[in-house]
């Protein structure tokens, strides 16, 4: 799958959102989109790293205590 396919798919999910909404003006979507994102994100690369926290947050590009709290923030790990 490209990074253009995954932005394709995004602006498809942001068009069904916006018609499901039927004119009310959404809130807080930037806070909402990344929480709705990162979990799945960080789920699948967690399982294709085999649960290896520093492979993971190298293949994220972010700091390995940074991936630790983000995964206690999603409850993925205790």
């Amino acid at each position: 799958m490209s990074k253009k396919h995954i932005e394709e798919c995004i602006r498809d999910s942001l068009d069904s959102y916006f018609k499901d909404l039927r004119g009310v003006e959404p809130n807080g979507m930037y806070d909402m989109i990344l929480r709705v994102v990162e979990k799945p994100l960080l789920e699948t690369v967690m399982k294709q790293a085999e649960g290896n926290q520093s492979r993971a947050a190298d293949w994220l590009g972010i700091n390995r205590n940074t991936l630790r709290r983000k995964l206690l923030d999603h409850k993925l790990i205790k």
